[in-house]
């Protein structure tokens, strides 16, 4: 039937179809919008780059800072007995209500004042859409760019200082000129920087003061032991993101929340798609809910083997590591491509970072097993002889 038109497919149905509406032949070549003259998005959406990220294999995966272990066996067999029982058939809660609640009773923090979404890059954007303007840092985790320009919403980045230090000033200065969002990652991504926090109080001062909302993204806070969810229950304009996905090990599962004032969460929680957390990945947090000490020894043992890496780093002849408050180490190399292919060539994979303004020459590489970490040191210093071979 290749050569058939849809008025001839339509003539054979019968008397129901009497007048052709389409006379071109049918064809199986993909037209582009282009070739269809299809208008209906918003012209900025065209000129959009993808998320900066392409899939490559290799034996070492250290290039997306997740958690080298995996979910405890018997946490994953508790997961597939309540998978058992579940009736794949029904809905899952309106909005997570089970799962809001048991994490509510683990922060103790009001149930109200909790947003769960499947990844918080969801909740990311959202924020950047409903703010009337996005402020950031440069570099800085580019969802918060990507979001922004998505919704359209004005985004100024404002550059980190010497040492990838907290341009305080200029931020606070920018919070002048307002409302609107204000994304800080802390720790800090992609420098793994923590920032003091005096600083963090000052901002949050300041977003008090101008109507702002200050978004702490505290996707790594486990790693550097910190919290802010007592500046957060005594100041309303400060919220937090975190994720499941780093610490709690199940990046595959993606689940990320909220912790905010309750009309903050009302907001955000509109914009959330009902019945949005998918069942199965309730049943995950609901266990991990039940029993997350797990996670405090994985933790340990990350945060133990970060600081054998730097140790070992601080020795590299022409690589210099930045200190580390996260599950990563981000490293300035004399050239980014050339470390990057040749930890691949070696069988690790680790993320560039060279394309972010104030990163040239910059890769960085999670934080593995002992054995990872140990075949990555010696591919580094591996590329230093050859370099000066």
């Amino acid at each position: 039937m290749s050569g058939a038109t849809r008025s001839q497919i339509y003539a054979n149905r019968g008397p129901v179809v009497k007048y052709a509406i389409f006379s071109q032949p049918l064809t199986s070549t993909p037209l582009s919008l282009d070739n269809r003259g299809v208008k209906a998005f918003k012209p900025h959406l065209q000129e959009l780059p993808s998320y900066p990220y392409q899939k490559s294999e290799a034996p070492i995966k250290l290039d997306q800072n997740e958690s080298p272990y995996d979910l405890p066996l018997e946490l994953k067999k508790r997961v597939l007995q309540r998978l058992q029982e579940l009736n794949f058939n029904r809905y899952p809660d309106l909005h997570a209500e089970e799962v809001r609640q048991r994490l509510a009773a683990f922060l103790d923090w009001p149930a109200e004042g909790l947003v769960v979404a499947p990844g918080s890059n969801l909740l990311i954007q959202i924020l950047a859409q409903a703010a009337e303007q996005v402020l950031d840092t440069a570099p800085s985790f580019p969802h918060y760019a990507f979001s922004a320009r998505v919704a359209s919403t004005p985004y100024r980045a404002i550059p980190l200082g010497a040492d990838f230090a907290l341009p305080l000033e200029a931020l606070l200065e920018a919070l002048e000129a307002g409302p609107g969002v204000l994304f800080l990652p802390n720790p800090h991504a992609p420098t793994a920087r923590l920032f003091a926090e005096e600083e963090i109080q000052y901002l949050a001062e300041k977003a008090a003061q101008t109507g702002w909302l200050l978004v702490l993204d505290e996707a790594y806070h486990q790693f550097a032991g910190s919290d802010y969810l007592p500046l957060a229950r005594t100041n309303p304009h400060v919220a937090l993101l975190r994720t499941f996905s780093k610490a709690w090990g199940l990046g595959g599962i993606r689940a990320g929340y909220l912790v905010a004032a309750p009309e903050v969460c009302q907001v955000v929680q509109n914009f959330v798609p009902p019945f949005g957390l998918p069942a199965h990945t309730a049943q995950v947090l609901l266990t991990v809910l039940e029993s997350p000490t797990y996670v405090q020894s994985i933790v340990q043992t990350l945060v133990t083997e970060r600081e054998k890496l730097l140790r070992a780093l601080q020795t590299h002849p022409t690589w210099q590591a930045y200190p580390s408050q996260t599950n990563f180490i981000l490293l300035r190399t004399p050239d980014a491509e050339a470390a990057y292919q040749g930890l691949l060539r070696q069988g690790i994979l680790v993320r560039r970072q060279d394309r972010y303004p104030g990163l040239e020459g910059c890769i960085r590489v999670s934080v593995g097993t002992p054995e990872e970490n140990r075949r990555f040191l010696q591919a580094a210093f591996a590329l230093a002889e050859v370099s000066h071979a």
